[in-house]
């Protein structure tokens, strides 16, 4: 499967979320960060398979 390319400010905003974890010291931060990150990954995958369900005609 080809990589889907992100927009620009798709691409803005992943490469400054990727500096705030690098700047990130206090772990009890980056625990927030990635429980924040899987919340929209998950989400981000539910939305799609919503779509997809829609388009198919079995929403």
């Amino acid at each position: 499967m080809a990589a889907i390319e992100l927009s620009f400010s798709q691409t803005f905003e992943l490469e400054r979320m990727r500096r705030e974890i690098e700047a990130t010291q206090d772990p009890a931060h980056l625990r927030a960060l990635s429980k924040e990150l899987l919340q929209a990954w998950f989400s981000e995958k539910a939305s799609t398979q919503q779509a997809i369900r829609e388009q198919l005609g079995h929403g």
